[in-house]
């Protein structure tokens, strides 16, 4: 017993415990900052009126001129398009792919743009609209799993750190092969298995925490317990 609780054993323990704080961090920032920002943001779109309606926080639309694009897919893949309006200011907007519509306009051609809060949201030509990088989506649901993925994290590592400083880790179940890896993928795939459903659903984000850690924690549970049973077998055997 006392190999397990020597010296290294502890510092491995404690260094995982502060790696893990990365993670955590991350999990906080992302529910705390990003997460209610875009919420909060695609709700004052929806409801903004158009300008014609009111005067404040409303979207407008602006007759402009396509002066070039840029569509340059691959590892390092831009897609913009420069328009400019009637008093010649040239207003770049970036997209984050080359359809429906820009892979299509050509210089000259002549779209509408819709415009809130001073930036462009989307483009339109004819019946055919893209929406810009700036426009507000509601996909919160995915930042809930990025952010519910980066708390398991976390907590992975605080089990894992808590096992060494107690002297058992090295030792099955608390092996990186026995438990770690399978709870990482199983945390990763979880956390997709749910967000994905979640957004296409239209489901609230918080759905993806309320489902995902319930039930990583069940599954680790249950895990835990297999792999003791495994191993007072083994040492039967």
């Amino acid at each position: 017993m006392s190999e397990y609780r020597s010296g290294p054993g502890r510092w491995t323990g404690a260094s995982l415990a502060v790696l893990s704080l990365i993670p955590a961090l991350i999990s906080w920032s992302l529910f705390s900052g990003p997460l209610p920002d875009d919420i909060r943001r695609y709700e004052d779109y929806a409801a903004a009126p158009p300008c014609a309606d009111s005067t404040g926080d409303c979207i407008r639309t602006l007759p402009l001129a396509v002066d070039h694009t840029v569509v340059k897919k691959g590892k390092g893949g831009k897609f913009e398009a420069t328009l400019s309006g009637q008093d010649s200011r040239k207003i770049v907007v970036l997209f984050g792919d080359p359809g429906p519509l820009l892979a299509q306009l050509e210089p000259r051609d002549q779209v509408t743009a819709t415009v809130w809060r001073g930036r462009v949201m989307a483009v339109t030509k004819g019946d055919v609209r893209q929406s810009s990088a700036d426009e507000p989506r509601d996909d919160a649901q995915m930042t809930a799993g990025l952010g519910t993925f980066a708390g398991l994290v976390a907590a992975l590592g605080l089990a894992f750190a808590t096992a060494l400083l107690a002297g058992l880790g090295g030792r099955p179940p608390w092996t990186w092969r026995s438990l770690g890896m399978p709870l990482l993928i199983g945390s990763a795939l979880t956390c997709l298995a749910v967000a994905v459903p979640a957004l296409l659903i239209g489901l609230p984000w918080w759905v993806v925490p309320g489902v995902a850690v319930p039930f990583v924690a069940y599954a680790a549970w249950q895990l835990h317990r297999y792999r003791q049973r495994q191993q007072r077998s083994d040492r039967v055997e």
